[in-house]
């Protein structure tokens, strides 16, 4: 008895120690990677600080001071200059462009997806394949055919011409992303609902959306930023001045302004603090949809 307790107190202390070794190791710093942390920081952070700080410096000697020294006297007088020509409206369109895309393109996808998980026909099958093709299809490819199309259409220089493209090419990762996060629901949860006689549309209203949610805000924040940040359709597809969205406009600020680059950074500040703050909104679960499914 007394030896079966000695070598079951041997067995825990040998655990202890092992336990002990492994805490000591995992509390080394990791210098190198401490370092390239710090590096990749400062990476993203100059160009950040650099808009910011020069967006509030006067232009009055802008070439001939510091550029990375924040300015003595800032002043708010080239956000007041973007704000007065014609912004508000350039914003207008982004978002009615932004929004429309993003609605439309989450609905059909998240459909899509579910249609995909919870099928096992050819049909379903074949349309994942096409749009796993259609992730492979270049923007810069299509413009053509699309400037053709849209004009035949008699959609071109109007905002249609810039969401329905932008539904087009944001569906299919959509679609890949959404299908894998369904993946991880529980057939369980299906069945059940099955059983209580709940169609598909209720099913996916209220099983799969919701438990979907970190998904759906990934593909929200990311259809946006796409669609928000775009300048290949607004440039080819529209001409007019009232149909501008806020990355056209920028380029417009900077040709009208010239030399006034703190009116440029000034407009660039602007145009990114609606998809910011998306994003403050979203960033808990963003992680989370990213990698669902993927870890099988």
């Amino acid at each position: 008895m007394s030896a079966l307790t000695d070598e079951t107190r041997a067995v825990v202390v040998g655990r202890d120690a092992e336990q002990r070794t492994t805490r000591r190791s995992s509390r080394r710093s990791n210098v190198l990677g401490a370092i390239g942390g710090y590096v990749w920081l400062a990476v993203i952070v100059l160009p950040i600080y650099y808009i910011v700080i020069t967006s509030v410096r006067p232009q009055d000697g802008f070439f001939s001071s510091n550029q990375l020294v924040p300015p003595t006297n800032p002043t708010f007088s080239q956000y007041a200059l973007v704000l007065q020509s014609d912004f508000f409206l350039y914003l207008a369109n982004s978002l009615v462009v932004t929004v429309a895309s993003v609605v439309v393109t989450v609905a059909v996808s998240l459909a899509a997806a579910y249609a995909i998980v919870r099928s096992n026909t050819r049909f379903t099958k074949g349309v994942f394949s096409v749009f796993l093709v259609g992730l492979a299809v270049p923007l810069q490819a299509t413009i053509i055919p699309l400037f053709y199309m849209m004009s035949k259409a008699g959609l071109y220089d109007s905002l249609t011409a810039l969401v329905l493209p932008s539904i087009g090419f944001a569906i299919p990762l959509t679609v890949l992303i959404l299908s894998n996060s369904l993946r991880d629901l529980p057939n369980e949860l299906f069945e059940s609902m099955r059983v209580d006689g709940a169609s598909n549309w209720r099913v996916l209203v209220s099983l799969v959306a919701p438990l979907a949610r970190p998904a759906i805000i990934t593909v929200v924040i990311y259809d946006a930023l796409t669609v928000w940040n775009g300048f290949l359709f607004p440039l080819v597809l529209t001409q007019s001045p009232d149909k501008r969205t806020l990355p056209l406009s920028l380029w417009t600020f900077q040709g009208q302004f010239s030399v006034n680059v703190p009116a440029t950074l000034a407009a660039v500040v602007l145009s990114t603090l609606p998809i910011f703050a998306l994003y403050l909104v979203g960033r808990r679960q963003l992680v989370a949809g990213i990698t669902a499914g993927f870890g099988k």
